[in-house]
């Protein structure tokens, strides 16, 4: 039932009883399990865990940043945002048992659910393997997302400068949608859709969930820079070249 999941992750529980707990929520636990059995207490280890491990690779990864700097770093990495993104990327939603009331209320699809079970998750596999191997994790599942400079500010990518044009100019945020993911683990390919404030729809495939979406915000950024309207943010965000 869990092998495409453990597929993605990418580990092997030895205790399968912990991977379904870290996927129970509560709403599951109150319905079916009298309360029992469901992913809090994972969490609050989970949480523990990913701050440990993100901030010994921050800290051995780039020697010469100060406190301040890898606090910052840090911070973008162990948020809501980005656990919710990485939970997505491995098909967590469609693993994990919700009560009804939960389900019909879309919470399959909220950030804060799924940044809790990933949470859950990497507390699963620190109690199944030890420290070593929720570390491995952790690298893999967060390498498209780590920092490559240290010292150097690091310019502002496409989904973050649509972000700041769509809030300007119609004072919403853009909406991505995971619609599609399939192909082997070396090779898997997502498909995301992009929802712009003025109705307008991009589609755009990635080999991450964070590339399609990337990928998406250039097609946006792309088309905003062509309308009037836009224009004055658009070359405030990309300077024209002389």
């Amino acid at each position: 039932m869990f092998g495409p999941l453990q597929e993605n992750i990418p580990y092997q529980f030895k205790q399968v009883k912990l991977l379904i707990e870290a996927l129970t929520h509560s709403s599951y636990a109150n319905e079916h399990l009298e309360g029992e059995g469901h992913n809090e207490r994972l969490e609050f280890l989970g949480d523990a865990v990913l701050e440990l491990c993100i901030s010994e690779i921050l800290f051995l990864r780039f020697t010469c940043s100060r406190e301040g700097l890898l606090t910052s770093m840090r911070s973008k990495l162990v948020n809501q945002e980005t656990l919710a993104d990485i939970a997505r990327t491995l098909e967590l939603d469609k693993y994990l048992r919700l009560g009804k009331g939960e389900e019909s209320q879309g919470g399959r699809g909220r950030d804060a659910l799924l940044s809790d079970a990933m949470e859950s998750l990497l507390g699963a596999i620190f109690l199944d393997g030890g420290f070593d191997a929720v570390r491995q994790v952790i690298e893999i599942l967060f390498a498209d997302v780590l920092p490559e400079q240290g010292e150097r500010k690091r310019a502002k990518d496409a989904k973050s400068l649509l972000q700041e044009l769509t809030q300007k100019i119609f004072k919403e945020r853009p909406v991505y949608t995971l619609t599609r993911s399939e192909g082997p683990e070396h090779a898997k390919v997502f498909e995301v859709r992009l929802d712009c404030p003025d109705k307008k729809i991009f589609i755009a495939e990635g080999s991450s969930l964070k590339r399609a979406e990337q990928t998406a915000a250039k097609m946006a950024l792309d088309y905003f820079f062509q309308t009037d309207q836009s224009r004055p943010y658009v070359n405030h965000a990309f300077p024209e070249k002389r």
